[in-house]
């Protein structure tokens, strides 16, 4: 979802720019070329984030609002979405597109967000309408390489880095590289330590032994085949530098493996502790793509123990979801008996030591979340 305010601050900047770029309408049948170069040079920008393309807005008349509600060749994102399957990328790598209509003063524009990524740079290897096969096309300040033209070669060689992760920090090349898992191999002798082929500086592995022997039990375990908790950590490394150190859990007996979700909760009097707490996942996190590291998708007792596993976690699209998920936890607990229908009372046998029932009402509430996580989704739809 993008920020409306974002938007309102660049149309009031009366000025296109690196990542900005402004049409009074949508593009007439015939220019099919026009609007499929403009999204290649917005997905080749060069300040490594997403790119708009704001319909709606009047250069020429001060950039005032031109309403586009009824403009016949409006797009929607599945449209942009074929029209830019059906050309010949290089590599098969297209740019990500969606359209969001924006409401201001009760005049609609619409938004063609052009997602960053790291597949630059994106180029043809067909030709189509003016636009040459290998020609690589930039956005450069509030400037796009003309078509029958290509990029200078050292903004080539930038976007080209981008795509090898050279331009990021360590850590962030480390998640770029866990994103290929097939590209990993394990350390001779050691199974527990996996390294990154193309870069063997870049390792990740977990120790033998149980940190500091702990031994806690959690509820999102409760629900495994064999349910009895064993801790390690994992370890991130650039050389001999560690960049980060997270907890993992091995999973019924070691069948399945995994870092520990995060903790978030809501405060339904809005000043005291959480009233309701949750484990939860963000999807473009360090920490799910780990998870996602982990799991042994050929292993059909991995998957099963995956499969429970999730019954216990929340996974959000965003960081943004995950925050309006919680505003909206907030305002519809009272409500929450007619998501609970059909959810039955967790069963989990006696923990000598634990107060099993706040483990129960733990499983019960994250089986209610889930309902309404579905419910926030249908609703922002």
């Amino acid at each position: 979802m993008i920020d409306i305010a974002e938007i309102l601050s660049l149309i009031h900047l009366k000025q296109e720019g690196s990542y900005w770029d402004f049409k009074r309408q949508w593009y007439e049948s015939g220019h099919e070329g026009d609007l499929l170069h403009d999204i290649i040079c917005m997905a080749n920008n060069l300040v490594d984030r997403d790119a708009y393309l704001i319909i709606g807005v009047d250069e020429e008349r001060d950039y005032s609002l031109n309403d586009i509600s009824l403009d016949p060749q409006r797009r929607t994102t599945q449209m942009l979405v074929d029209f830019l399957r059906s050309k010949k990328f290089a590599g098969d790598y297209r740019p990500v597109v969606t359209v969001e209509p924006v409401r201001i003063d009760a005049l609609c524009i619409d938004v063609i967000v052009i997602h960053n990524s790291s597949n630059t740079p994106f180029f043809l290897k067909e030709s189509y309408r003016g636009i040459h096969e290998g020609n690589i096309y930039v956005r450069l300040q509030d400037t796009n390489t003309p078509i029958n033209e290509t990029a200078d070669l050292q903004h080539v060689e930038t976007l080209w880095k981008k795509r090898f992760g050279m331009l990021r920090t360590p850590l962030k090349r480390m998640k770029l590289y866990l994103e290929k898992k097939a590209e990993w191999d394990s350390a001779p002798g050691y199974d527990n330590i996996k390294y990154y082929r193309l870069a063997p500086e870049f390792t990740i592995g977990y120790s033998i032994n149980d940190p500091e022997e702990r031994d806690g039990y959690e509820f999102y375990l409760l629900n495994q085949t064999d349910n009895t908790p064993h801790w390690t950590n994992i370890q991130l490394k650039y050389h001999q530098t560690l960049l980060i150190e997270l907890t993992g859990i091995f999973l019924d007996g070691g069948r399945h493996f995994s870092p520990a979700p995060e903790m978030d909760g809501v405060s339904l009097n809005r000043y005291g502790s959480w009233d309701i707490a949750y484990r939860y996942w963000v999807k473009d996190s360090l920490e799910y793509v780990i998870h996602q590291f982990f799991l042994d998708e050929e292993s059909h007792e991995a998957l099963w123990s995956e499969r429970l596993f999730m019954e216990n976690i929340l996974v959000f699209d965003s960081e943004d979801e995950h925050q309006l998920f919680n505003w909206y936890v907030e305002n519809y607990w009272y409500d929450k008996e007619k998501y609970a229908d059909g959810i039955r009372e967790p069963y989990v046998e006696e923990i000598p030591g634990y107060n099993v029932q706040v483990f129960k009402d733990q499983i019960k509430d994250t089986a209610i979340l889930q309902k309404m996580l579905e419910a926030f989704r249908k609703e922002e739809s």
